[in-house]
């Protein structure tokens, strides 16, 4: 009987694999066109911006037809534009602590793909350095009739480093850290 059913549930995983019809599907951001960082402020206001190089992430259309958006930054290749010592330190135990957190992640709940033209506020959890906490982005309404194929899908959300355990440096750089996330979908799914 359990042999049975294994089987059967076997056969269904590989139904899944081998008929993507019936799974869910996904769209994968375009690594080329996609621009995902953040600013920071010091306290004689000069704004430092940085980058995220490496990430993943994907719009997944889910059973219900809502949506779904997931996304992994890669803190060890994080870069603050023009300033080596800013990278290091962003880099190091007192701000991402790239060796013991490698990524930091945000997970939208489940929204409607209206939203991705009418922009709103998109829920969802911020994982940064092991904590997470649930953190609301702003979606900026779209500019083209094809949001994330013909034109940028942009986000904007600040968080307080302190809610992460990343408070050094407080009398030189700001607490403040807003998220700055710039999406386009890869080519394949104009198909």
């Amino acid at each position: 009987m359990i042999a049975r059913r294994t089987v059967w549930g076997l056969c269904g995983l590989v139904a899944l694999c081998v008929c993507p019809a019936w799974a869910q599907p996904s769209n994968a951001f375009d690594p080329a066109q996609s621009r995902f960082g953040f600013e920071l402020r010091t306290r004689w206001g000069m704004k430092l911006e940085g980058i995220f190089p490496r990430f993943e992430g994907e719009l997944r259309q889910l059973p219900d037809d809502r949506q779904q958006v997931r996304l992994r930054m890669f803190t060890k290749e994080v870069e603050i534009e023009g300033n080596p010592r800013y990278t290091e330190w962003t880099r190091g135990d007192q701000f991402f602590d790239a060796d013991r957190y490698p990524v930091v992640s945000f997970v939208s709940r489940p929204y409607e793909e209206a939203l991705l033209v009418s922009g709103g506020p998109l829920a969802g959890d911020l994982t940064i350095r092991g904590i997470t906490r649930p953190k609301t982005l702003d979606l900026a309404p779209s500019t083209c009739d094809r949001p994330g194929l013909d034109c940028d899908l942009v986000a904007i959300g600040a968080v307080r480093r302190s809610d992460y355990d990343m408070d050094a440096w407080q009398l030189a750089v700001s607490d403040r850290v807003v998220f700055v996330l710039r999406a386009r979908l890869q080519p394949a799914a104009l198909q």
